[in-house]
């Protein structure tokens, strides 16, 4: 389920994936090593390496390390770091200068204002497929206690998103991965919603094929081609799970059978929700237009532009 992934749209930090030795800072016996001086520091450490928001990930990792709010760190600017905690934060600097994903180094990422534990067995939540979440939320806002279904759930970040905005909605959340599953379980006890949403493991909508019919199916499902996996950034290529990533030659090859399956499952008005790559658009609407019970939906652009959510309605 790649979320700003598009081979179009990648970069890579310089250098990465080969190893990055610890980052030393210059000796100074002047000057203490204060917040302000280890951002200011590690911020053009981590732009020479190439990161695409260096001050942003200095502060994420730092506040970590010091267990505080970030806007703590411009509160307390003057503070001294020990020594212990600026080996900790050394250790994550150079781990994200050899490319590990920020979100993996600190183990959580903000996914439509609420805290996804996340781990390289789950691909990090982008901002992207929050359209998925605003069109669930359109489509169910007059409905009481719609039955719905997130195909490849990951950390759960869409149906915990769907369930904490809409207070009467329940899932059933499916990923092939125990792994993933049980992170997702783990986030949603931690947001109090594991009332809501029943986690299965399984393919596609095999674990709910004879439970129809549902008010909405959604999904953000592997749709890179696999030979464009190679290409992608490092980040992304060498630490987010690949089973997640690879949608088979075109990209298609789950997306293509979940379209199939999801039509006898759906209530008559009810929708389906797909998250897609930005070149896709033509060849998912082309296989939702296939199915003759189903009516197709404008495509939902990005923040940037780009097709990124197909929605369909069963025809009633």
């Amino acid at each position: 389920m790649p979320r700003d992934t598009d081979a179009s749209r990648t970069r890579s930090m310089a250098g990465a994936p080969e190893p990055v030795p610890a980052p030393t800072p210059p000796p100074d016996s002047n000057e203490s090593w204060t917040v302000g001086r280890l951002l200011t520091w590690t911020s053009d450490f981590l732009k020479r390496k190439g990161a695409e928001s260096p001050r942003l990930d200095a502060e994420v990792l730092l506040a970590n390390v010091l267990t505080w709010e970030r806007v703590k760190l411009y509160t307390d600017f003057e503070k001294v770091v020990g020594d212990q905690p600026r080996a900790e934060f050394r250790d994550l600097v150079r781990r994200r200068a050899e490319g590990m994903p920020v979100a993996y180094l600190v183990g959580r990422k903000e996914f439509y204002s609420l805290s996804m534990a996340v781990s390289p067995a789950v691909l990090i939540p982008r901002p992207d497929s929050e359209f998925v979440v605003v069109e669930f939320l359109n489509l169910t806002k007059t409905l009481d206690a719609p039955r719905a279904v997130d195909v490849g759930t990951g950390s759960g970040c869409l149906a915990l998103a769907c369930v904490h905005q809409h207070k009467t909605a329940r899932f059933v959340a499916i990923d092939l991965s125990p792994e993933a599953l049980a992170i997702a379980e783990a986030n949603a006890k931690k947001l109090g919603l594991a009332d809501r949403i029943e986690f299965r493991q399984g393919d596609r909508l095999g674990p709910v094929a004879n439970e129809g019919p549902f008010d909405v199916i959604l999904s953000n499902p592997p749709y890179i081609p696999t030979d464009v996996i190679p290409t992608l950034e490092p980040g992304v290529r060498l630490y987010e799970p690949h089973t997640a990533l690879d949608g088979g030659a075109d990209g298609l090859r789950v997306v293509a059978p979940l379209i199939a399956e999801a039509v006898s499952l759906l209530k008559p008005g009810g929708h389906l929700i797909l998250e897609i790559g930005s070149d896709q658009e033509k060849a998912v609407r082309d296989l939702i237009a296939a199915q003759p019970d189903l009516i197709l939906a404008p495509t939902i652009r990005d923040h940037a532009n780009h097709p990124r959510v197909v929605r369909a309605t069963r025809r009633a």
